[in-house]
């Protein structure tokens, strides 16, 4: 009897999937083809390159399986991150694909009208395509201020109750932490905020974290080894490293983790750091992205820099002179920040900005932070990017990111040293 019901659920099953396939074949138009991955190829590029939308990738893993069910020339994709040359996909045509899109449509959409104002801190290359994708996905207009975190958190305070503003997309918790403490948010719904593990939000519920980020330290790998690179980053106050590093002490990211050395270390240990690296003279840089190439081209050895800079480069040259080192000591040098959202009491369009903070803890934009920005996801179920280490590998300090407000004294230390 056992036998005979094994047997009866193998038999459904195979019919299922010979229905499903028929079912995705009899759907799919003859302007569907045939794909097989070449060097460099990645699912998200190729839906850009077929349909224009790097977060269209599902539709191609969902055709090609479906081609897998009954044609073993095509491999079953368990992973999208990891396809391999010479593998044959299906890309379907674009309006199937969108009719496969469109079962994963944002449940959370339930106006499709109106607009949504957003000050960002994240640069406009970062981010500019996933917002372009939620007006598209909800139907509601984005309108965008881009400028530096710091810029946008102080024009929010000037402007107080007659700001535009109704979200604040920020770079770093500190900047957040810092209209917290003003009240400048509404508290967010728990169904928003359980989406998000507790360390990477905040204590009022008033922001929430939606893509992580690490500092690093990135360095050439043909001028120094990483095993003679020092423990920590109070290592690099060795005269040794006398011209050999680079910073950038007016970045929002540097400023944040400034603000993390003196939560963590103590305010004179932390100033400690700052004088004597100062006193090795490091090479000064407008950003992080400067510093990688810098890296790369020997004009320095190392610099102190975010973890995803350094991949932006490797997508065009798997070869590039740099890598990234996460201090072995797991001191503050590798610490974990996020890049997070909050609404401003005073939004005028509070429903949309609610939409959009949903939108971007969402399976789609949470996938592309982990794919074109190669940030660490923060909400749903996404594989992580085959580059980066996992965050629960990562050796990172424990840092309250609740406790990273206070950058006007970050600022004035920078400038009692002459950083600034």
């Amino acid at each position: 009897m056992r036998f005979r019901t094994s047997l009866f659920s193998i038999v459904l099953t195979f019919i299922i999937i010979l229905l499903m396939a028929s079912v995705a074949v009899a759907q799919t138009p003859d302007d569907g083809q045939d794909y097989v991955i070449q060097a460099d190829d990645w699912l998200s590029k190729l839906s850009d390159k077929f349909y224009g939308d790097v977060l269209a990738y599902p539709a191609i893993v969902q055709a090609t399986n479906a081609k897998a069910a009954t044609d073993s020339s095509y491999t079953m994709i368990d992973n999208p991150d990891l396809i391999e040359i010479g593998q044959k996909v299906y890309i379907p045509s674009a309006e199937v694909a969108a009719a496969m899109l469109q079962t994963e449509a944002i449940a959370s959409n339930t106006t499709s009208t109106g607009r949504v104002v957003i000050y960002s801190g994240r640069s406009e290359s970062l981010v500019a395509p996933l917002l372009e994708q939620f007006e598209a996905d909800t139907g509601i207009k984005v309108e965008v201020r881009y400028g530096s975190t710091a810029e946008m958190a102080a024009t929010i305070l000037e402007e107080g109750g007659n700001s535009p503003a109704d979200v604040f997309f920020a770079q770093d918790a500190g900047a957040l932490g810092a209209l917290s403490s003003l009240e400048a948010f509404v508290t967010l719904p728990q169904a928003t905020l359980g989406k998000v593990d507790t360390r990477f939000q905040s204590q009022q519920g008033d922001w929430v974290g939606v893509s992580g980020r690490a500092r690093v330290v990135v360095y050439n790998p043909q001028a120094i080894a990483e095993a003679d690179l020092p423990d920590d980053i109070f290592g690099f106050c060795d005269p040794q490293w006398k011209g050999r590093l680079g910073w950038a002490p007016t970045n929002g990211s540097f400023q944040a983790f400034v603000t993390g050395l003196r939560v963590v270390e103590g305010e004179d240990r932390a100033k400690a750091w700052l004088a004597c690296i100062q006193a090795n003279e490091p090479v000064i840089y407008p950003e992080n992205t400067p510093i990688v190439a810098a890296v790369a081209a020997g004009e320095i050895d190392a610099g102190f820099v975010n973890h995803y800079y350094l991949f932006r480069f490797l997508t065009e040259d798997p070869d590039f002179s740099a890598r990234n080192y996460a201090p072995r000591a797991g001191d503050t040098g590798g610490m974990l920040n996020v890049a997070g959202v909050g609404i401003l009491k005073t939004a005028g369009n509070a429903e949309q900005a609610q939409i959009f903070v949903d939108y971007l803890l969402s399976q789609k934009a949470q996938e592309y932070f982990n794919r074109e920005t190669n940030e660490y996801p923060l909400s749903g179920k996404v594989e992580t990017n085959p580059l980066l280490t996992p965050l629960s590998e990562l050796n990172v300090p424990e840092v309250d990111l609740n406790q990273l407000q206070d950058l006007d004294g970050t600022l004035q230390l920078l400038t009692e040293l002459g950083i600034l």
